[in-house]
C-alpha cells in the first residue's frame, strides 16, 4: 500500500536524487514533473493520482498515473495523444481529466500552451534562413598551429641541408660525381651554378643577359609594330605628273616605231645598191650602210625605241601613209551661211 506523506516525508526531509536545491527555491529534474518545482503537489513520486504533459518529436502527450495500477511499474503511466490543434487539445484534457483536481488541470493547460509555443517558434526558425554557429575548437586549433611550425622547421632544415650539400659539390668535396646521387641530379646542380655564375659576370661587366635582351629587343618590337603606320610620298600634284609623264612615254614610243620602219626601210634599199657596188668595184668598202643613232631625249629614253623596234617585225613593200580627218559638227549659224 502506497502511502504519499510517508514517502513526503523522506523526500522533503533526507535525500532526493531529483531534487536541486537552491537559496531562494528548490528544483526538480524528474522528466513527470508538471512545474518543474520541488513541492507536495507536483511533486510525480508522493503522489499516487497525478498527469502531465510531454512533447516527443514534435507531438504532444498527456501523461496520467492513478493508484490502481501502482503496483504494476511498466504500466503505471497512461499515455494519450493530444491534438495538433490547441483547442482540440484543451478539450481532451478536460474529458480526460473531469474528476481531478483543478490544480493539475490548470497546470496541465499552462503546460500545452508553453510546449505549443515553443513548437511554433521552432517551425518559425527552420523556415527562416538564419546564420550557421561553427563550435571553435581551440584544441584543434592549437594542435595545427604546432604542426605548421614543425612543417615550417622542417623545410627551414631542407634548404639549410640542400646549401650546405651543394656547397660541398662545389668544393669537390665528393670528387667528380659522388656515387650515391642520379646523374641527372649532379648535372641539374652543375648547369644551375654555371647559370649563376654567369649572371654575376654578366652584372659586373654590366651587361644584361640574353633572356632579358630578347625579351627588352622583343618588347621593343611590340612598340614599334604598335606606332608604324604606312603613309604614301606621293601627292595629288605628284601622281598627276606621274600620269603626263606616261602619256608622253606612250606618245614617244609610237613615234619611234614609224621612225624605227622608216629606218628598216632605209637600211634595205643601201643593202640592195650595197650589193651591185660590190660586183662592179671590189675595192669599195664591204659595207656602205649606216646605223642611225638611237634617239634619246631628255628624259633618259633611248633604249625604249630600240627595244619597241626589235620585238616589231619587219614589213615588207612600200611605206603606206594613212591620214585621218575628223568632221567638226556645224553650229546653227553655220549651217544658215552654208
Amino acid at each position: 500500500m502506497q502511502a504519499d506523506d510517508v514517502i513526503w516525508g523522506i523526500i522533503n526531509s533526507q535525500h532526493c536524487s531529483y531534487k536541486i536545491k537552491t537559496i531562494t527555491q528548490n528544483f526538480c529534474r524528474n522528466e513527470y514533473n508538471v512545474t518543474g518545482l520541488c513541492s507536495r503537489q507536483s511533486c510525480p513520486l508522493a503522489n499516487s493520482r497525478y498527469a502531465t504533459v510531454r512533447e516527443q518529436g514534435g507531438v504532444v502527450y498527456l501523461y496520467m498515473k492513478t493508484i490502481e495500477r501502482a503496483h504494476l511499474p511498466s504500466k503505471m503511466w497512461e499515455r494519450v495523444k493530444l491534438s495538433g490543434n490547441y483547442t482540440k487539445a484543451l478539450a481532451q484534457i478536460d474529458s480526460n481529466l473531469i474528476y481531478w483536481p483543478d490544480y493539475l488541470i490548470h497546470k496541465c493547460k499552462q503546460r500545452i500552451t508553453k510546449i505549443t509555443q515553443y513548437l511554433i517558434k521552432m517551425k518559425k526558425l527552420k523556415l527562416k534562413e538564419a546564420p550557421q554557429l561553427v563550435p571553435i575548437k581551440k584544441k584543434l586549433e592549437r594542435r595545427e598551429h604546432a604542426r605548421e611550425n614543425k612543417a615550417l622547421t622542417a623545410a627551414r632544415l631542407e634548404k639549410s641541408l640542400e646549401r650546405e650539400l651543394i656547397a660541398r659539390l662545389k668544393s669537390r668535396a665528393y670528387g667528380d660525381q659522388p656515387l650515391n646521387i642520379n646523374e641527372d641530379v649532379w648535372q641539374a646542380v652543375l648547369n644551375r651554378e654555371k647559370e649563376v655564375e654567369a649572371e654575376k659576370e654578366l652584372e659586373e661587366l654590366g651587361m644584361e643577359s640574353d633572356d632579358e635582351t630578347d625579351e627588352s629587343g622583343s618588347g621593343e618590337e611590340m612598340e614599334d609594330e604598335e606606332d608604324v603606320e604606312f603613309v604614301s610620298d606621293l601627292e595629288d600634284s605628284d601622281l598627276e605628273d606621274m600620269e603626263e609623264y606616261e602619256m608622253d612615254g606612250a606618245e614617244y614610243n609610237s613615234g619611234d616605231a614609224e621612225d624605227s620602219d622608216e629606218v628598216e626601210g632605209s637600211e634595205e634599199d643601201d643593202e640592195d645598191d650595197s650589193g651591185d657596188d660590190e660586183e662592179d668595184d671590189e675595192a669599195a668598202p664591204a659595207s656602205s650602210k649606216r646605223k642611225a643613232p638611237p634617239r634619246t631625249d631628255d628624259k633618259g629614253k633611248g633604249k625604249a625605241p630600240a627595244a619597241a623596234a626589235a620585238k616589231k617585225p619587219r614589213r615588207k613593200g612600200p611605206r603606206v601613209e594613212i591620214e585621218y580627218e575628223e568632221a567638226t559638227p556645224l553650229s546653227a549659224a553655220q549651217l544658215a551661211d552654208w
